[in-house]
């Protein structure tokens, strides 16, 4: 008879969502004390907080000293339409897609901007399309680590230094967690709620010197929202790269920034960051793989995320269900996990297969995820005995 005893170790934090994410371990609303609440965020001392943060993302991301960072508004995927708003239109556009995130590129460049000369190459939830198709004399967007699927891309190698075309890239969870060559990419693309656990609202926005050149040199066919403009009278305007923002951030929110990308630095930067995520994922990874009602979406090893994990429930009984009780299989096994306080919001993202996704960016500590594998056997177990399988 299996034993459905509850495990006798629990997850300091039960914070494995995908977005917004944990925040640091030691976190405190009074770390926040220094936020110039009430304050304009064009005095000079919001300027100040807002530059600070551009400098020490520019300091641990190792961004290129002629490159821009921008704070820019409604999280990564307002930094990605500003982008696409902005950019496209002046050659043929490649779009890579395989997994939700990058499914809405698509059908923002296709219907809603309706750009004539369109290629799409895309894959199924758990696979990379044939990058080696994408034409880099045209315009190519991507998603650097798709946090729905669990899936990214190696490396940049895929993409040559002698291009034509701008390289758009959505990095919102590989950001702070994995190695981004922007000797690669023209435009980088992220949100701070993600691997530093900051608070949702707010993008930023990397623009290389030929993103800048392409900004200044072309004139999109169609008319721009001011919140996606990027240039005034045929110039960037520079500003937003310095702290000047397009709108009025939350300084609540920037100090949390600052405040993840102070601990960040404490730790020793972007490899340390990086290292804990690794660890993370090898904690979870090694014990999927001794389980035999657990598999990886993304079938590659090599391609599979250090931040957003997707799993899979392959156990041969479940899997003789209909696709829909699979499905609700999986949501009581995430409920049950929640009920009991050990791990909240890992189920599946809505468009994607049925199963888990875990979160294991840097700001998850490695014995926490330790726990958490005890009480998914836990919840699994309990929930095919309820099922009486």
């Amino acid at each position: 008879m299996t034993d459905l005893s509850e495990p006798a170790e629990r997850p300091v934090s039960a914070a494995f969502s995908s977005g917004p994410c944990s925040k640091r371990p030691g976190w405190a609303l009074s770390s926040l004390q220094d936020a110039p609440l009430g304050r304009s965020h064009r005095a000079r001392i919001g300027k100040a907080k807002l530059a600070e943060a551009i400098n020490l993302t520019r300091e641990i991301l190792a961004v290129p000293a002629d490159y821009r960072i921008g704070i820019v508004p409604a999280s990564d995927t307002g930094a990605v339409e500003m982008a696409l708003w902005s950019l496209l239109g002046a050659r043929g556009v490649d779009i890579a897609a395989w997994e939700s995130f990058g499914a809405g590129w698509v059908s923002d460049v296709t219907k809603q901007l309706k750009l004539p000369d369109v290629r799409v190459f895309d894959a199924p939830y758990g696979e990379l399309p044939d990058l080696s198709r994408l034409d880099f004399d045209r315009d190519v967007v991507f998603t650097w680590n798709g946090t729905t699927s669990g899936v990214r891309v190696p490396d940049a190698d895929f993409i040559p230094a002698g291009r034509e075309g701008l390289t758009i890239c959505d990095a919102t969870s590989a950001a702070f967690a994995q190695n981004l060559d922007f000797t690669r990419l023209d435009v980088v693309t992220y949100s701070w709620q993600k691997v530093l656990g900051g608070e949702g609202g707010h993008g930023v926005l990397i623009l290389s010197p030929r993103a800048v050149e392409r900004l200044e040199s072309y004139t999109p066919a169609w008319p721009l929202p001011k919140i996606f403009r990027l240039t005034r009278g045929g110039k960037l305007i520079e500003g937003i790269f310095t702290g000047e923002t397009i709108n009025t951030p939350s300084m609540l929110c920037v100090e949390d920034y600052l405040d993840g990308l102070k601990w960040a630095k404490s730790l020793g930067g972007l490899p340390a960051l990086q290292a804990r995520a690794d660890k993370n994922f090898a904690v979870l990874d090694d014990f999927v793989q001794k389980t035999p009602w657990l598999e990886n979406l993304a079938q590659v090893p090599e391609t599979r995320s250090n931040t957003s994990v997707c799993l899979v429930i392959v156990d041969p009984q479940i899997r003789t269900l209909d696709a829909g009780a699979q499905a609700a299989f999986a949501r009581a096994v995430v409920s049950r996990l929640e009920n009991a306080g050990i791990a909240y919001d890992i189920g599946a993202y809505r468009d994607a297969p049925s199963g888990l996704r875990i979160w294991t960016g840097a700001t998850i500590e490695a014995a926490d995820v330790q726990a958490l594998t005890l009480w998914l056997d836990w919840a699994f177990a309990a929930e095919k005995a309820a099922l009486g399988l």
